[in-house]
């Protein structure tokens, strides 16, 4: 997967973070690396154990709220130098990744900074729904 695709089908793959790093390497004026996965947890709810999430996008408003969240970042945070971002559409199991976060900079306090506001505004902002699905067969929409 290209590391500046935002919405990747199924879950994330664990290749996403060895390919960023990869290419990061080159990149030799950044100090701090800061990662996030978000991945789907098992909860119970009513009595019934979740088995996954469906996550559906608003996908032509993706992109631009993505752009809109880094221009944010870069602008706030000087030593930043680079940020991508992946969220998956579609079926993602229990254990599996749902949303991957990169955050470089020069050093690893402002990398801490922006990756926190960066998975915060990514929450609020970005056109993306959740539909759990519970081992009873039963689903429902969620935020």
């Amino acid at each position: 997967m290209a590391p500046n695709s935002y919405l990747i089908e199924g879950p994330v793959p664990a290749t996403w973070l060895s390919d960023l790093t990869t290419v990061e390497r080159e990149k030799t004026a950044a100090g701090a690396l800061a990662f996030f996965l978000g991945k789907v947890r098992d909860d119970i709810v009513d009595g019934k154990t979740v088995t996954g999430i469906e996550y559906s996008a608003y996908r032509e408003m993706v992109e631009p709220v993505i752009e809109s969240i880094k221009a944010e970042l870069f602008n706030k945070y000087s030593e930043l130098t680079q940020v991508d971002i992946v969220h998956s559409t579609g079926l993602v199991k229990c254990g599996e990744n749902s949303l991957a976060v990169m955050v470089s900079s020069g050093h690893r306090k402002q990398a801490f900074s922006a990756l926190a506001e960066c998975v915060e505004l990514i929450k609020e902002k970005l056109p993306v729904w959740k539909k759990e699905l519970f081992s009873d067969g039963t689903t429902r929409w969620i935020g």
